[in-house]
């Protein structure tokens, strides 16, 4: 049976692949970016607080978790600045960090200044203490920090020396190491000049002078710039035993298979939002390169970057619409509904498209499911079939 999309008539596949759960990859530490689920029924406008629909989005976790994978909490992917405001994020950082203690879960959880939204831009003393509050948070619930890219202080420091003094601080009262995101303009566009400069190669010294200065408090960076060889050339210069999360959702297969050991076997691990529709098969690939088997890695992950590209397109920030649609037509939630109203972000031919390149990879757990979704919502937009 074929479906009529925009773009033209699609045969959908019959069958799912097939991805066994299983323990976390051994040779790569690997956290997926997880979305929130919204409550459709809650009485809400654009500009009102989120009303997350709990259960869903801690079932989310759990199925992520059983798969081996990390969850990299209160992260972009979870709109956390574009719909999710600091309340919302605290109580998602709580909720999550109680439930991956009972399921024996990896979390991570990010630590931001976005409580500062007054109409005044925000002064460097008090990004410092809304960073040391939401620091203070994650603490306590025993997750691990990610000490994230702030709006708040891009906009207050005056140059590379006001990032050294902010980060200083924090690094020198986290209780343990802590992953240090660097996001970039692309993912949001109030983050332009992070580090203090404009010019790449300037901003990336400042970055690694604040982990050079304290490596043992520094698990590892995660770089979300969507450039491979930035990264693999920062990742040359960190300090022994600091790693590298890759970010770039453009090019984590190669950046996490590595370089050959001529050039030194660098790899990166993996801090992404493209792993939470592809959660189950990065897991499978990732304990292919446990077993060695570099090749099946790359045959099973290097198909799904077209999809990738395609949820990333510019404007990029907007991914978490395609992410959230997929995980609807996969059957995680019972609604495509985002908080902020986010669902409109993305055109009707741009979900098609994700809806194509995401059952090309037997990502749907039940195909008829996804299928019939996928023709629930071009009724809506008026396309017969």
């Amino acid at each position: 049976m074929t479906i009529m999309l925009p773009g033209g008539a699609y045969e959908p596949r019959a069958e799912p692949a097939v991805f066994t759960p299983g323990p976390p990859p051994t040779s790569r530490t690997v956290f997926a970016a997880a979305h929130v689920v919204a409550d459709p029924r809650a009485d809400v406008s654009p500009d009102s607080a989120a009303a997350v629909d709990w259960d869903a989005t801690l079932a989310f976790r759990r199925h992520l978790w059983s798969h081996g994978l990390g969850v990299a909490e209160a992260m972009d992917t979870a709109q956390r600045g574009m719909g999710l405001d600091w309340a919302g994020a605290a109580e998602l950082i709580r909720r999550s960090a109680a439930e991956a203690r009972a399921t024996g879960g990896r979390i991570a959880c990010g630590v931001g200044a976005d409580q500062l939204t007054g109409p005044e831009p925000a002064r460097i003393p008090e990004v410092l203490d809304a960073y040391e509050t939401q620091l203070a948070l994650v603490e306590e619930t025993g997750a691990q920090p990610i000490l994230m890219a702030s709006r708040a202080l891009a906009s207050a420091a005056r140059g590379p020396e006001d990032y050294l003094g902010v980060y200083a601080r924090l690094l020198r009262q986290s209780s343990a190491p802590v992953i240090l995101h660097w996001l970039g303009p692309m993912f949001d566009p109030a983050l332009e000049g992070y580090w203090g400069s404009t010019d790449l190669d300037a901003a990336t010294e400042t970055f690694l002078e604040v982990v050079a200065e304290h490596p043992d408090k520094v698990d590892g960076v995660k770089i979300s710039l969507l450039d491979a060889q930035r990264e693999i050339d920062l990742r040359r210069r960190l300090p022994e035993g600091v790693r590298c999360y890759t970010g770039d959702d453009f090019h984590y297969p190669e950046l996490i298979a590595g370089d050959e050991p001529a050039a030194g076997g660098c790899f990166s691990h993996a801090l992404l939002g493209v792993f939470d529709p592809l959660g189950p098969l990065a897991a499978q690939a990732v304990r292919m390169l446990d077993t060695g088997d570099a090749k099946a890695f790359r045959e099973l992950l290097d198909p799904t970057v077209e999809l990738s590209r395609h949820l990333f397109e510019p404007p990029t920030r907007f991914y978490k619409t395609g992410v959230v649609f997929l995980a609807w037509l996969a059957g995680h939630q019972d609604h495509f509904t985002m908080v902020g109203g986010l669902q409109s972000a993305r055109s009707l031919p741009h979900l098609a498209r994700a809806y194509e390149l995401a059952d090309g990879l037997g990502l749907f757990p039940d195909p008829s499911l996804a299928e019939s979704r996928m023709k629930s919502l071009l009724a809506v937009y008026g396309v017969a079939q």
